[in-house]
């Protein structure tokens, strides 16, 4: 499982769980909240027309008490209004009075008046001084059917004389706990999925910083060119910042020890040579000879600064991770320039360089284009054509060609020389590798790796091998820009 997947599923996780708790939490207490403020609702009316009964209970005048008529008739009363958008139809209080025996004297709904009441809690209790309330299913089945009783003392001269309860059915109240519940979770539900698109919204910008970071760390495993990416100044940016440094100073180590036994490796033929021509001209010698060891020596010295010059140029590019200024190169232009550079040699060898497409040529072709550095390009052509000039038979054509192929741009230096050893195939772009040219000259071995690196620079490659109708064939490809 990838790890933004991880992440994302382990904060969804995290945050649906402290939902669902939240969400129950509030949902169970909704019901046990409305059934206080019920509650205390209650207790306030109770006290209330305790207060205002106790004169007529005294006095025994509760058939003929105007309050408690008043309260019948405004409890029988319907009604037609709405409150926070639930319909009221009716009062659902009932009022009955008992004496200080316990026996229903005044009954709001005339079904229990004479009845014994003294066993009920919200009676039991309060003639006892205490407070007395209960609920009380009608249907023991049916919770729904549960009534709420808070019964208040009445009082005269300090004593209790009776007792009044105020009851009001659970059921009145329901709507407005049900609509509570129902806002609660869609609120929470809302909440929830803000969350989820927070979560999939940061998961996404760590799950993409980390895979920026991984495919740095996978290129530079690979050896290939790799530039850190901008990951900002967060942890992440702070792990590639170190990646980056410990990879320059492994690399640059290991490159360092790798370049100096290669070079003191080759450079010990050329010195060896220089040595003993040096050592043969001290002894009496023709003049002939002598100059013949001194032209040795000078051969064997401008190799060795040959030598060295190609492989500082190659050291600062492998260095290069990428082009610091790419500019658009038009490439038959570049194709001209490159067959100019080495136009002395050809002519030293005899040979003829066909270029495709010449002046003239091709519109397409004509007007090809890629984004890149035009003087390292035409170092990597320049050492191609090189190549190519060295093993070309003398007399014979070497052509160098241009043309698009798909979304590349392909530039080809085809001789017509002995073609590649099935041995050498593996070997062409390693540093310092070369096949001995048909004139015996030795060659620094650097020219393919340049132009390998140039290629890397430009998001291209560069492949050499045996064409069809012999010789060899060496191919640059470059990507064209995006046509819009």
């Amino acid at each position: 499982m990838k790890i933004g997947l991880r992440i994302l599923l382990g904060y969804f996780l995290i945050v649906g769980l402290a939902a669902w708790f939240l969400l129950n939490v509030f949902v169970q207490q909704v019901k046990p909240g409305v059934r206080g403020a019920l509650e205390d609702t209650l207790v306030d009316t109770a006290q209330v027309l305790a207060a205002a009964v106790a004169a007529d209970m005294q006095a025994g005048r509760l058939q003929d008490s105007p309050l408690l008529e008043s309260l019948r008739g405004s409890l029988a009363k319907g009604l037609d209004m709405k409150i926070s958008g639930v319909p009221k139809d009716r009062l659902h209080y009932r009022i009955y009075l008992t004496d200080a025996a316990g026996i229903v004297r005044f009954d709001s709904s005339g079904r229990d008046v004479g009845q014994d009441y003294s066993r009920w809690n919200d009676v039991y209790l309060t003639l006892r001084g205490r407070y007395g309330a209960r609920s009380t299913r009608e249907y023991a089945e049916d919770d729904a059917s549960t009534v709420m009783y808070v019964a208040a003392p009445v009082r005269a001269d300090g004593r209790i004389i009776g007792v009044l309860t105020v009851a009001k059915p659970i059921a009145s109240v329901q709507a407005f706990i049900e609509r509570s519940q129902r806002r609660i979770l869609s609120q929470g539900a809302l909440l929830l999925g803000v969350s989820l698109l927070i979560g999939i919204a940061v998961t996404f910008w760590l799950a993409r910083a980390l895979h920026r970071l991984m495919d740095y760390v996978a290129a530079v495993q690979a050896g290939r060119k790799a530039v850190l990416p901008a990951l900002g100044k967060t942890e992440i940016g702070t792990l590639g910042a170190a990646l980056e440094a410990m990879r320059v100073k492994l690399e640059g180590k290991e490159y360092v020890e790798t370049l100096m036994h290669t070079l003191a490796h080759e450079l010990k033929s050329p010195i060896a040579a220089i040595q003993a021509a040096a050592e043969l001209m001290q002894e009496d010698m023709p003049e002939q000879e002598r100059r013949h060891f001194l032209a040795n020596i000078q051969s064997q010295n401008a190799r060795q600064r040959q030598l060295i010059d190609r492989l500082l140029a190659l050291v600062r590019l492998e260095k290069q991770q990428r082009l610091d200024a790419p500019e658009t190169v038009d490439l038959a232009q570049l194709l001209r320039q490159a067959a100019s550079d080495c136009s002395a040699s050809l002519a030293a060898r005899g040979l003829v360089l066909q270029v495709q497409p010449a002046d003239g040529g091709g519109t397409d072709d004509a007007a090809l284009r890629v984004q890149g550095d035009a003087l390292l390009l035409r170092q990597a052509l320049g050492n191609l054509l090189d190549n190519a000039i060295g093993f070309a038979p003398a007399g014979s054509r070497i052509t160098l060609a241009a043309r698009r192929q798909g979304d590349q741009a392909e530039i080809a230096v085809t001789d017509g020389g002995p073609g590649i050893p099935a041995y050498a195939a593996e070997r062409l772009f390693e540093r310092f590798y070369s096949l001995p040219r048909p004139d015996g000259a030795k060659s620094t071995g650097l020219g393919l790796p340049f132009v390998r690196e140039v290629a890397s620079l430009h998001g291209g490659s560069v492949d050499v091998g045996n064409a069809d109708q012999g010789g060899c064939r060496a191919v640059l490809r470059l990507p064209l820009p995006l046509r819009l």
